[in-house]
């Protein structure tokens, strides 16, 4: 049996000319609240308020961040600044192991690291492949 596997999943249908269902309503939305501000407030103040919101439905219809739409973006931004924000930092204490030196003084052994003669050999070489590469 074969199936016919459905293609382009991710592009909506657009109803009218170029735009699609969601990009008609942030235009109609839009476009009322322009008919709105311009009829209740004087025009001092519903020109400056007009302007914002005609960016604002313009970034909602046509603008894209990461390929991906305006929506999206100011939803996650909503989300972050009114989520819970708690950073914990918990430092756990090394234990400190002495071990004693010749002279008698104690150094603490995360002070000094333990290297064999094949490691420190190897460290050396691939030291000096990395600086004659650069």
């Amino acid at each position: 049996m074969q199936f016919q596997v459905p293609q382009f999943i991710e592009v909506e249908d657009t109803i009218i000319g170029p735009f699609t269902f969601k990009q008609l309503i942030f235009l109609l939305g839009g476009g009322g609240g322009i008919y709105l501000l311009k009829r209740m407030l004087p025009t001092f103040l519903a020109y400056p308020l007009m302007i914002a919101l005609a960016l604002f439905t313009w970034a909602l219809v046509f603008y894209k961040i990461n390929d991906r739409p305006f929506i999206i973006a100011l939803q996650s931004g909503i989300k972050y600044y009114f989520s819970n924000k708690l950073y914990l930092w918990n430092k756990r204490p090394k234990p400190v192991l002495a071990t004693p030196t010749k002279a008698g003084a104690v150094i603490p052994e995360t002070m000094a690291p333990t290297l064999s003669r094949n490691k420190l050999k190897e460290l050396s070489w691939s030291l000096d492949i990395h600086d004659t590469l650069k």
